[in-house]
């Protein structure tokens, strides 16, 4: 499987064309052997073609940097774009989607000689791809975690849950982060309340109700011991905590749109898999 998404791949792609004319990633196809696959009389169908290309098919080209993927050897080109290209919503799209793959793009200024005897040096800008968290561990791949909660989710017939990971996760692809964080609420309450009614509860619809049903059953779903819920609303729980995470108000310095979305997408699909794995064992 490809260390990026079809959003990250699309994305790049499009970056990739933005600071690059019609002959320019003509080039580029031949050097990485596939030209003439990509003949499009517009430029969007040559990155589509492209990005069809690099998400669909195992191929390996020589860059810079070695022996790579072409999804690789694509995004490794897209981060290197100068700053026009990095105004559009395709930059944006493509910073959020190597976060969700894993990745962000580290900035450091690199000092330049001048070629000229009285050029004063100049500071140039290279941007590198860094993983943000350790390779060799699977739990925290997001898009695995991504298949296991659908798969999940229609195991055990939680069809409203899995409408609003649907549509978060594809708001999120549009780069649409407001629409794609409300889904993402509607996801958690939504298989937490599931997983309420398969397990006995029978009250009203108010879902902290559901919530609280869970820690309170025999044995409980969620554990106190591990401060998930508590019957005290004063101590901390996690649960109740990453409900409140999910809807703050207003934006914050430091923080942009796409890093925010980001984060949650990620800790919403890792809490999901944790708990749907937990009431997939009790069913069984």
């Amino acid at each position: 499987m490809s260390d990026f998404n079809r959003m990250t791949i699309v994305a790049a792609a499009e970056v990739v064309a933005a600071f690059n004319t019609h002959n320019n990633m003509e080039v580029l196809e031949v050097q990485w052997g596939i030209s003439g696959r990509c003949n499009a009389s517009s430029k969007s169908g040559r990155v589509a073609a492209l990005a069809r290309i690099a998400a669909d098919e195992e191929i390996e080209v020589m860059t810079e940097i070695g022996l790579v993927t072409l999804s690789r050897a694509l995004v490794e080109l897209a981060i290197k774009a100068p700053e026009h290209a990095r105004r559009a919503d395709s930059w944006k799209k493509l910073v959020a989607g190597l976060r969700f793959d894993g990745f962000e793009i580290i900035e450091t200024e690199t000092e330049i000689e001048s070629n000229s005897r009285w050029g004063a040096a100049q500071i140039e800008t290279v941007r590198t791809l860094a993983r943000m968290l350790p390779a060799d561990v699977p739990e925290l791949d997001f898009r695995e975690a991504e298949n296991e909660v659908a798969q999940l989710l229609d195991r055990h017939g939680f069809t409203v849950a899995k409408g609003h990971l649907r549509l978060a996760l594809s708001t999120f692809q549009r780069g649409e982060w407001s629409p794609a964080n409300g889904e993402l609420r509607k996801f958690y309450e939504s298989y937490l309340n599931e997983i309420a009614d398969k397990l006995g509860y029978s009250g009203g619809q108010d879902s902290k109700a559901k919530r609280d049903f869970l820690g309170t059953l025999e044995p409980p779903f969620l554990l106190s011991d591990y401060n998930e819920w508590h019957a005290n609303n004063q101590k901390p729980q996690y649960v109740q905590g990453l409900m409140n995470r999910m809807h703050p108000h207003g934006g914050h310095p430091g923080l942009s749109e796409e890093e925010d979305a980001t984060f949650r997408l990620q800790i919403i699909l890792v809490t999901a898999r944790l708990f749907l794995r937990r009431f997939d064992q009790r069913a069984k």
